[in-house]
């Protein structure tokens, strides 16, 4: 048997039998010790109410009690005290006699039924809420992995060298401590891994676990807080004594900033924040072990500016690896790594998918490669196409067909002008992506159409023309449906929500309006969740009604153009509209005039159904 459960089940024998006895000793308080004479006495003077009468002994109770006692017990001396009991009016029963055990039972049993009820019912609860035993709960529960029991090694990694080369040192110092002792170098003690969700941050960590050769501890940091105070604290010091055990040997926790988020001044009013004692001990322990002896802490978040300054100093965790998301040539090697297991069709260019694919993390694309041979499947295909990949690429980021939703003859019009001008303003404007496909089929997500443009290579610097052509294409479907229809749809809601985000991000970050000059206007903190950016405005309201009209200016001047350059391709707008009604998806070998020879995220514009 588990020693841990056998243990369990010695202490609840003893608290039974403990709360037998004492069962025992409160009943046995209450009764009184009587002799044959002083209970025919009593008898005669009608003070006992009941008897029960058994071979050998009288068991009664009295009207009213005597000295403090409410039933007695005597010696059966005549056989014939039946008769006398009656006779004087005593209600009288019959019995056996009970010897210890049976009264021991009498009591135990049912106790010890209830609290195995109690047990299976509160184990089954602990179970499914994943608090464990009560016995256990200060215990850690990190999954301990040796050497490749993972099934990750740093092979398995790729588009993110820089950082793997920072983390092959720590597989290094493991393998040989005496090669970084040499020149006096320590290993540092805790390495933070920081980026956007989905960029391989675990999986770096499993890869360095792969690698090492070691014992690797991982736990999320969600684990160590639980209902009870202390909880937490209790099992930081039960994961880094079992590391210490263990050394040399690594430490992952996942998900860092559920326990180390920084601590608030007004924290622990009127009680205790048990967050904020497991992130003490934290840091206690992060001060107290060596890294000579071979432990290495690793951690990930998502959230690296919430995080308690006292946790990301140096001497803690002395090296933050930024794991961002992968370029172009990341994103192919990347994808080499997940299309080992799938047949490509030999027109496949993995080039051209990661060309298509700007912005994805490494969870995007191995989502991308499995939605692509889920539509090779589909067709019951041999191999995976382009096609594949294209619609693959498209579902991801315009959502998936709904060809069941009806538009009626205006509406499906409406929204063929509207798309035909993004993509016709797109291709004149040389700035701009080139467009990759035209579609008129509504999305899953809302869009009732998308205009889907190719960059031809990454772009790290944007210039203010580059910008104000972009608001342009943005605008160019509203203005399309202005031109044709004379006047505008709800269509075009999320093209105006993008246009206003690039104007007021020209004003406020990059001082392009000639109004305000050179000055930034609102604070920006980098955050790797929500829109990348906190944003706190830092001027004053006349200074706010002057960014409105810069916005208001810049969007006024881009819709202008939009409508110009849309008048003067009046015969393309037209053209290409009747061929995408005709068709529904067309791309610039359907339709000449969107082709356009120049360079520049896949990026869509939708017109989007928005409620009356």
């Amino acid at each position: 048997m588990d020693r841990k459960h056998s243990f369990n089940i010695g202490y609840a024998l003893l608290v039974l039998v403990l709360f037998g006895f004492l069962q025992l000793w409160l009943g046995w308080r209450d009764v009184t010790q009587l002799s044959y004479s002083d209970v025919m006495r009593l008898v005669g003077e009608g003070k006992i109410a009941s008897v029960t009468l058994t071979e050998t002994t009288i068991q009664g109770q009295f009207r009213e009690p005597q000295e403090g006692k409410s039933l007695f017990i005597a010696a059966r001396v005549d056989p014939a005290a039946a008769e006398a009991f009656e006779k004087a009016g005593v209600k009288v029963s019959g019995g056996t006699d009970s010897n210890w055990l049976t009264t021991i039972l009498s009591w135990i049993l049912p106790a010890l039924l209830f609290f195995g009820l109690w047990m299976f019912l509160f184990r089954g609860f602990a179970e499914r809420q994943g608090m464990g035993g009560l016995i256990n709960i200060g215990k850690s529960k990190a999954k301990v992995y040796v050497e490749r029991q993972t099934g990750v090694t740093f092979d398995d990694v790729a588009g993110v060298d820089e950082a793997k080369i920072e983390l092959q040192e720590i597989v290094s110092f493991l393998r040989d401590k005496d090669k970084y002792g040499r020149l006096g170098a320590r290993i540092p003690k805790g390495t933070l891994l920081v980026g956007p969700p989905g960029t391989g941050k675990t999986l770096m960590a499993r890869a360095v676990a792969g690698e090492a050769g070691v014992p690797f501890f991982s736990i999320s940091g969600s684990e160590f807080v639980e209902m009870f105070v202390g909880v937490g604290a209790a099992r930081v010091r039960d994961l880094f004594e079992q590391a210490r055990q263990a050394a040399p040997c690594i430490i992952f926790i996942d998900e860092l900033d559920a326990l180390g988020r920084a601590r608030s001044p007004f924290a622990g009013f009127g009680g205790t924040d048990e967050k904020e004692q497991t992130l003490n001990q934290l840091l206690s322990e992060l001060d107290g072990f060596d890294p000579r002896v071979g432990i290495v802490l690793l951690a990930a978040t998502n959230r690296p500016e919430i995080l308690d300054p006292a946790l990301t100093r140096a001497g803690r965790f002395d090296r933050q690896v930024v794991i961002d998301r992968p370029d172009r040539k990341g994103r192919e090697a990347i994808l080499k790594v997940h299309v080992r297991s799938v047949a490509l069709a030999s027109g496949v260019d993995i080039g051209d998918v990661a060309a298509i694919t700007p912005g994805f993390t490494g969870a995007d694309l191995a989502n991308l490669v499995n939605e692509a041979a889920i539509f090779a499947t589909r067709r019951n295909a041999d191999e995976v196409t382009m096609d594949d990949f294209t619609n693959a690429v498209e579902r991801i980021v315009a959502g998936s067909e709904r060809k069941s939703r009806l538009l009626n003859a205006g509406e499906r019009e409406r929204v063929a002008y509207h798309e035909m001008g993004h993509a016709l303003a797109a291709a004149a404007l040389p700035k701009t992506d080139p467009v990759h496909k035209v579609s008129i089929i509504p999305r899953s997500i809302g869009a009732l159409g998308y205009t889907m443009q190719r960059p031809t290579d990454d772009r790290f610097l944007i210039t203010e023309s580059e910008l104000k052509e972009r608001m342009v294409a943005l605008l160019a479907g509203r203005a399309a449906e202005d031109i044709v229809y004379g006047e505008v749809s709800t269509g075009a809601a999320d093209d105006l929500a993008k246009a206003t985000d690039v104007a007021r991000q020209s004003v406020t970050r990059f001082g392009m309006s000639s109004a305000l000059g050179q000055a930034v206007l609102e604070e920006q903190k980098q955050q790797w969740l929500g829109d990348g950016l906190m944003r706190q405005r830092d001027y004053s309201e006349t200074t706010a009604r002057e960014v409105d009209v810069a916005v208001r200016q810049m969007l006024d001047e881009a819709f202008s153009t939009a409508q110009e350059l849309l008048r003067s391709r009046m015969a393309d707008l037209k053209a290409g509209a009747s061929l995408l009604l005709e068709r529904e998806t067309i791309t610039p070998e359907d339709f000449p005039p969107l082709r356009r020879q120049g360079s520049s995220t896949v990026r869509a514009e939708h017109m989007v159904a928005v409620p009356a």
